[in-house]
């Protein structure tokens, strides 16, 4: 039991953390539209939470369409599978 709600708590964890995570992803994809500077703090800390993931992305599959960047809906697709699938069917096992 005690282990069980412990699983139960980290999952609903991780689902919150991947949320956030396409959430952080969305932001900065609005934001990037409006062209601000790069050199702002808070654009910066977007940069560092976002690029990693993206590079990764364009290794794989050339995501760059007419100047349109398809690697942020690419990897919130995959986010929200792991989130749908993988969680919440291991939520229901324990």
């Amino acid at each position: 039991m005690v282990i069980s709600t412990l699983i139960d708590s980290i999952l609903q964890i991780a689902s919150m953390l991947l949320n956030a995570y396409i959430w952080l992803i969305i932001i900065h994809s609005l934001i990037l539209l409006i062209q601000p500077s790069l050199r702002h703090p808070v654009m910066q800390i977007f940069e560092r939470l976002t690029t990693p993931l993206y590079n990764k992305i364009h290794k794989i599959i050339p995501t760059i369409y007419n100047n349109i960047d398809f690697a942020p809906l690419i990897v919130i697709i995959g986010l929200k599978f792991i989130d749908l699938f993988l969680i919440r069917l291991l939520l229901q096992s324990f």
